[in-house]
């Protein structure tokens, strides 16, 4: 056995070329074009050319790590195979992957110069250093991180492991879990080891330890992050991005199914070191754990012409263990181990990756809970109990935070004066007969953190086009109260008359810029109603769910179309992830027959709002009931009416997890005694995430219903303010 010198890392973004086009196991090329795994990652090939080979007298199997070192070069590390020497391969990799092969071999040897062998080392992550002078590999035995040099394979250094990470006497690791991943910035200054499993105190999460390299000197320890892998799913590799950014591979098998491979982004950002924490299990808060959202789940790529030695859910997959990333950040690369199993493979994966940066706070500013406005005594047919400190009845109108947000002026994208919509007041129709209907302009004033009122219209029905009785039946203006509609969706059309997406019916209201009623609340034509419904006949039952209805509504760039979402599911639908999406032509004041479908994550999870963003594309809220620490889903999601699919299901791509945005300069702080969510890591933790309005560029409004008093996520025991946010969502447009 020999070693070779390898050149200088080079810029690794030519690599991403190589893995175009898609290879079936027969190594014939059969397509050009990407197959979509995901929203933001598609398989570009596969290649088995290196599966069942030798080179110079050894098996090239076990490939547990990889590391892109130039163009079309890359290091592959080999676990531990038998007692054979522990040693790197070199892969040569072309363009179409067809004829990749190694073509050199670098074994792994004690500073004495004695190889490691497979007894005492089982080689599980790589980093390939910058300068291309050395490697870092892990190995899973001990566990241990060291250098080694690539002109003759000599260890250079080993860095130090905490006692606790250690299996055997005085650790509390597992054997064949420990580091099995590892991975370095770009500037090489911090150093991430994965445990592939918990240690013994930890329950089901593992630790990530973070080694920091201050100048002049090398890796030594730094922090530990908790994280939490899928059920039965170990984390197996890393690639850090930097930013405190890093994509996590989880992996695992069941015996006569196959294995599971999926890919994470991790966000690192405002997550609390968690080395003094004796046990993972204690950790309640999420904000305590790193995030993770999905890139992709490797069975959801398309096979395209894999096939499998054992069963599998998807033919490509396999024992995927190793992942390296290309400089431009545009293609990922993987590697299964088959160790050295003729009924597992050694393949070679590329894939497509969109990996924007985290989105980050730009503006915040808050109208307090109690800010009374003008207007008859409300909450007299609440409780008369005090919650979180309030008493009803109240001094006038509260703004019960805000349902809808939009321009003031229709088409202004700049977000400084806004049309704001409380929903019906208490919750419900029988607790808010004396809560008006209103809409506040109010302007948002970021460098005060305030937002300033400028007035309000009130809807009403003056000219009676309300076709049933409402409170105010007898009096001139007949004001509009929350028994009478739960108003909760706003749009502007072509004509300058607003559309509010009502949940009591459902029914689209049509009322002029000052809250006038111009025409007869608008039911669906399908027969959907709610338990609130007026329409009701005697004996019917509800297809839909109370406060289930028009949550969400979208108006098109012209204003001539109308796009009115449910909030749930039907009661009857099967499919109780289902959330239908009409179309309604202005013009014709009439729905259009058209349909979508947006599937939530979860059942129980909501569509809180949509706005259109571009072309046919719309940004929703998904969102969950809970708030503060038990808020798990606030998100943002895009989706594109022209992409969907032959069952008229929605494509949907998350561009933002409100509840991890990063502030790096501390626009939620100074904190008030007791806040929650706020700091480095700024967190939008309130029950009702209900407002989204894209502004201009990347940038993108966002607001809550405070449900008035009863919330209080953000400061235990105080009612919940009315936040106005402003992100940066990198790649929102992409």
């Amino acid at each position: 056995m020999h070693s070779l010198r390898r050149p200088a890392i080079a810029a690794a973004a030519a690599i991403a070329a190589l893995l175009s086009v898609a290879i079936p196991a027969d190594g014939a090329t059969t397509s050009r074009e990407v197959a979509r795994c995901s929203a933001d990652a598609s398989l570009l090939g596969f290649s088995d050319s290196l599966d069942k080979t030798t080179f110079e007298g050894t098996a090239v199997a076990g490939l547990s790590a990889l590391a892109l070192t130039g163009q079309s070069r890359a290091l592959a590390l080999v676990d531990n195979i038998g007692t054979t020497p522990a040693r790197l391969y070199d892969l040569k990799l072309t363009r179409d992957l067809r004829s990749a092969r190694v073509s050199g071999m670098t074994t792994l040897l004690r500073p004495d110069g004695v190889p490691y062998t497979g007894a005492d080392f089982d080689g599980e992550g790589l980093v390939a250093e910058r300068g291309g002078r050395t490697v870092l590999a892990s190995s899973e035995r001990e566990p241990s991180i060291r250098r080694f040099r690539l002109s003759d394979g000599r260890e250079e250094a080993s860095f130090p492991v905490p006692d606790r990470f250690r299996v055997g006497a005085g650790g509390q690791a597992a054997v064949n879990q420990t580091f099995e991943a590892l991975a370095a910035t770009p500037d090489g200054r911090a150093l991430y080891a994965g445990m592939e499993g918990p240690l013994s105190t930890d329950g089901p999460g593992l630790r990530i330890l973070r080694y920091a390299r201050a100048h002049g000197r090398d890796y030594a320890p730094a922090a530990q992050y908790a994280y939490r892998p899928d059920a039965g799913l170990g984390l197996v590799e890393l690639v850090a991005l930097g930013d405190d950014q890093l994509i996590a591979l989880e992996r695992g098998f069941t015996a006569g199914v196959g294995n599971t491979v999926r890919l994470y982004r991790v966000s690192a950002t405002g997550v609390p070191d968690v080395s003094g924490v004796a046990s993972l299990s204690a950790l309640t808060d999420p904000r305590a754990w790193l995030g993770k959202r999905l890139l992709l789940d490797l069975a959801d790529c398309p096979p395209s012409g894999a096939t499998a030695k054992q069963p599998q859910p998807n033919p490509l997959l396999d024992n995927v263990e190793g992942m390296t990333l290309s400089e431009d950040r545009r293609t990922l690369y993987l590697v299964s181990d088959d160790n050295n199993n003729p009924a597992q493979v050694t393949r070679l994966y590329g894939l497509r990756v969109r990996l924007p940066g985290q989105a980050r706070l730009a503006g915040r500013a808050l109208l307090p809970a109690t800010a009374y406005q003008p207007g008859p005594v409300s909450g007299t047919q609440l409780p008369p109990a005090t919650v979180n400190g309030v008493t009803p009845p109240f001094p006038g109108q509260p703004i019960p935070g805000f349902s809808a947000v939009i321009p003031a002026v229709p088409g202004s994208r700049s977000g400084n004066r806004l049309l704001a919509m409380p929903d019906n007041g208490f919750g419900a129709k029988n607790n808010s007969a004396d809560f008006l209907l209103r809409a506040y302009i109010i302007e948002p004033d970021y460098r005060r953190g305030k937002i300033d009122l400028r007035g309000h219209i009130s809807f009403r029905d003056p000219d009676r086009k309300v076709p049933f009785p409402i409170v105010n039946q007898d009096t001139a203006d007949r004001l509009l109260t929350g028994a009478d509609f739960d108003i909760e969706s706003l749009a502007w059309d072509a004509r300058g008359d607003l559309w509010v997406g009502e949940e009591f019916g459902p029914y689209l209201l049509h009322v002029d810029r000052t809250g006038k009623v111009l025409e007869a609340p608008i039911p669906l034509p399908d027969g959907t109603k709610s338990p609130q419904s007026p329409d009701l006949a005697p004996g019917e039952r509800p297809t839909l769910p109370g406060s289930g209805g028009f949550e969400a509504l979208a108006a098109s760039r012209n204003g001539w179309t109308l796009y009115p979402i449910l909030e749930r599911a039907k009661t009857d639908d099967p499919d109780q992830r289902r959330r239908v999406v009409y179309e309604f032509d202005v013009r014709a004041r009439a729905y259009t027959g058209r349909t979508w479908t947006f599937r939530v994550d979860d059942p129980g999870l909501f569509v809180g709002d949509a706005s259109l963003l571009d072309g046919n594309r719309l940004l929703l809220i998904e969102r969950d009931n809970g708030m503060g620490a038990t808020a798990l889903v606030k998100r943002l999601i895009v989706t594109d009416l022209d992409a969907a699919g032959p069952d008229g299901v929605l494509p949907r791509r998350t561009v933002a997890d409100l509840l991890r945005i990063a502030d790096p300069r501390g626009v939620s702080t100074p904190a008030r005694p007791g806040e929650y969510g706020v700091g480095a890591l700024f967190s939008f933790p309130l029950q009702s995430v209900e407002s989204v309005l894209p502004l201009s560029g990347d940038r993108v409004l966002v607001a809550n219903d405070n449900n008035f008093p009863g919330n209080d996520g953000r400061i235990p025991g105080k009612p919940d303010d009315t936040e106005v946010i402003v992100i940066d969502v990198p790649g929102l447009r992409d």
